[in-house]
């Protein structure tokens, strides 16, 4: 038996071939089947009614258990994030798309629609920029190079205005995409 009693869970739309996750949970118990007994008015709700009235049965599927409810809540926000909620042009009818860094801070900051869509589409340009900057120079680019060529720079009075390319090579680093070389140098990795 499972000594944590959470687990992760997707609702799937059987009429899809593969069958596409809906709804994406965590719960202990029943609380992955408990959705099609209790049909709310909600747009999960109404997409259970419409499988259920089509003859077809709601796909369960277990996709991590034995976690704590931290665990489970991670990743379950990382999975809604990955998937994306459905008024943002994402798969699952999940009513809010939680931040997976945010899970367990006692702090919750309010997000408003769009905000989180809009620097990760921003983030994705900044190191797509960084990723041709360091192809066009084979001999490595450094971080003050990244912030200097592409104006990253911040020209706030403190000593440290280079933190945001940094933070964008750290993230490339960390996919793969970048290495670093000696004199601080960082080349594109076989990409």
């Amino acid at each position: 038996m499972a000594q944590n009693p959470f687990y992760v869970y997707a609702l799937k739309d059987p009429r899809q071939k593969p069958a596409k996750p809906f709804y994406i949970g965590k719960g202990t118990g029943n609380r992955a089947w408990e959705h099609q007994s209790i049909i709310d008015d909600s747009e999960k709700g109404k997409l259970i009614q419409e499988i259920k009235s089509s003859g077809h049965s709601i796909i369960h599927t277990i996709l991590a258990d034995d976690l704590t409810e931290q665990q489970a809540l991670k990743i379950e926000a990382e999975l809604i994030a990955a998937f994306g909620i459905r008024s943002q042009g994402g798969l699952l009818t999940n009513k809010v798309r939680p931040n997976p860094d945010n899970v367990s801070n006692k702090i919750k900051a309010n997000i408003p629609d769009g905000c989180y869509e809009k620097a990760q589409m921003g983030l994705e340009f900044l190191k797509s920029a960084v990723m041709e900057l360091a192809k066009a120079n084979p001999q490595g680019i450094s971080n003050s190079d990244a912030a200097k060529y592409l104006g990253l720079q911040s020209d706030y009075g403190g000593g440290s205005k280079d933190y945001l390319s940094y933070s964008v090579i750290g993230l490339l680093m960390k996919e793969g995409r970048l290495k670093r070389i000696p004199g601080r140098r960082h080349v594109a990795s076989g990409e």
